[in-house]
């Protein structure tokens, strides 16, 4: 199967997708000596290919340094991709020219990891979420800027008030809800979450959490949703991929991944997730080594180093690509189906 194909074959059932992703690369030049020239690449996105449909939540999930947050910027075009194509809403993204990528930036918004670090501390709350509406052209005047941020600070459960005050006084968790709000400012189809609750507490995670699922209910948005935690992604994914040093190795309902993960990183991954309920025992799976440099990925499976049951001459020579097991989940192993 070529790795083009995958973004066709694993679409959601019965859904015409928003967003095509097909074969995606991210190489980071490495440059050094005198006259700066190109001496290595960082192989961050190795051909990702998925399918997204409209109303539906993906989520992307891995260890730190696996390409999770490379391939949503990619996307946007935040990062420019080094190859591959994405399509959303049948319009070629990476084909674009800035002006008519303007327009799609309307469409598709991100809400950043550190609440801390992605809000300017020297603007007002209410000019950071405003800026949008400034920017594309969606309110006129002062007043009607100022009601729409009111209305937008309303709807993530802030006070209106707060459009006055600058970002340090507000605590991790109401910070993230600026965020979100000022991606929900220009009416966006598509969010890409880029952990989006990992800098939260616990507690505030859960919050965040019900209020995308709220907001996806009350506008029809889709996410992609990139997470390390496979508990965080559980509840709110209808889709799950996992990535492994650029690559995605499966891709499944978030029901079927749970419960029947047929990768062994997948699995390994799981069994690391706490279980609330004490009497229930599941064997940790440990896995052997680090993660292999994404300057010099191993050859065939990039997981075959670490996986305790690859087979010399298969793994270690040929690139597994993503099969259909049946029920729409698909996995990128020699040995499993």
């Amino acid at each position: 199967m070529n790795p083009t194909m995958n973004a066709t074959s694993t679409t959601s059932p019965a859904a015409t997708p928003m967003l095509q992703v097909k074969n995606l690369v991210k190489q980071f030049p490495i440059k050094g000596g005198l006259l700066q020239r190109v001496v290595d690449r960082v192989h961050a996105v190795d051909g990702v290919s998925f399918d997204l449909a409209a109303g539906e939540t993906l989520g992307v999930v891995g260890e730190s340094g696996c390409g999770k947050s490379t391939t949503g910027r990619c996307i946007l075009r935040l990062i420019e991709p080094t190859a591959g194509e994405v399509w959303f809403e049948g319009r070629n993204v990476t084909a674009m020219g800035k002006d008519e990528l303007r327009g799609v930036a309307r469409d598709m918004q991100i809400i950043f990891q550190d609440p801390f670090a992605s809000l300017n501390p020297r603007m007002t709350v209410g000019a950071i979420i405003g800026e949008g509406l400034v920017i594309h052209g969606l309110a006129k005047g002062s007043s009607e800027i100022e009601a729409r941020v009111a209305e937008l600070l309303s709807t993530v459960g802030l006070s209106p008030d707060h459009m006055r005050r600058y970002p340090h006084e507000f605590s991790g968790g109401q910070r993230q809800r600026i965020g979100i709000a000022r991606a929900l400012a220009v009416n966006p189809k598509l969010i890409v979450c880029d952990e989006a609750v990992s800098a939260l507490d616990v507690s505030i995670q859960a919050q965040v959490i019900n209020l995308l699922e709220d907001l996806q209910s009350q506008f029809g948005l889709t996410y992609i949703f990139i997470a390390h935690d496979l508990s965080v992604v559980e509840h709110i994914s209808d889709r799950v991929a996992v990535m492994y040093l650029g690559r995605v190795v499966e891709i499944a309902s978030a029901q079927e991944l749970y419960t029947r993960p047929l990768h062994p990183y997948t699995e390994a991954l799981l069994s690391a997730v706490p279980i609330p309920d004490p009497t229930i025992k599941r064997k940790r799976i440990m896995l052997q080594g680090d993660v292999p440099s994404p300057i010099r990925p191993p050859s065939g499976c990039h997981f075959h180093t670490r996986c305790p049951i690859a087979k010399k001459g298969v793994c270690d020579v040929e690139r597994p690509v993503l099969k259909d097991s049946g029920n729409g989940h698909f996995v990128a192993c020699h040995l499993r189906s």
